[in-house]
């Protein structure tokens, strides 16, 4: 089955120095996007689909996001916008964190990020490689998706905290966290898509039909 983004589709990178931009941009563009790779805020403010990546800790990818670059994201969204986040840029969609001492998310989304080790003191961290997904929700994002479907995780640290009906799929690592989550025009994902095969490429293409799609207002 081939798996393509719409005609047409296009996405802006937001750049916050913190993210495996090159493989995050292959991606997109194998699906057959329009990929605009940017930390100008004026470019930001104009685009309508938004994907906001990141790799490391959540204070460092937080303080880049911050000023204007942040102003100028909740400025699309408020006109309609759409947000992919994944792996820290997927934390960041959170209220906050306890990495580097408490630090406030964005607070799109419902939750607290925590270390792994804080409900499950023995599990292995950071947790690297395959695991598997178990859907919670019937989502767009997930279409094609099925539980058992294995992605590629680098994280020790999760959201907890989410509401049910936020979060639309769950891995176990020790203990279940919230793999993948959204609300409205906002949503991610925990692991890396640009490193999950057909299923990241999936979930990537789900996003941009979902953006651009005819219920892409709503």
């Amino acid at each position: 089955m081939t798996i393509a983004a719409p005609a047409g589709a296009s996405i802006t990178v937001l750049d916050i120095g913190v993210g495996n931009l090159g493989n995050v941009e292959r991606a997109l563009r194998a699906v057959g996007a329009e990929v605009t790779v940017t930390d100008e805020p004026r470019v930001v403010e104009s685009s309508r689909c938004l994907l906001l990546p990141g790799v490391g800790a959540f204070g460092p990818a937080r303080r880049q996001l911050a000023g204007d670059l942040e102003s100028a994201l909740r400025s699309a969204l408020g006109d309609g916008a759409w947000l992919l986040g994944i792996c820290v840029g997927y934390q960041l969609l959170f209220e906050g964190s306890e990495e580097d001492g408490p630090t406030d998310g964005l607070g799109l989304l419902p939750g607290i990020i925590r270390h792994l080790r804080t409900t499950q003191p023995a599990v292995q961290v950071p947790h690297i490689g395959w695991n598997r997904l178990s859907r919670r929700q019937d989502h767009p994002l997930l279409a094609g998706v099925t539980d058992g479907d294995a992605v590629y995780y680098v994280h020790s640290y999760a959201p907890a905290e989410v509401p049910f009906s936020v979060e639309l799929a769950s891995t176990r690592h020790g203990s279940w966290f919230p793999a993948v989550a959204g609300r409205g025009r906002v949503c991610g994902a925990q692991f890396h898509p640009e490193k999950s095969g057909p299923i990241g490429l999936r979930l990537l293409a789900n996003f941009l039909e979902m953006s651009h799609g005819p219920t892409s207002g709503d």
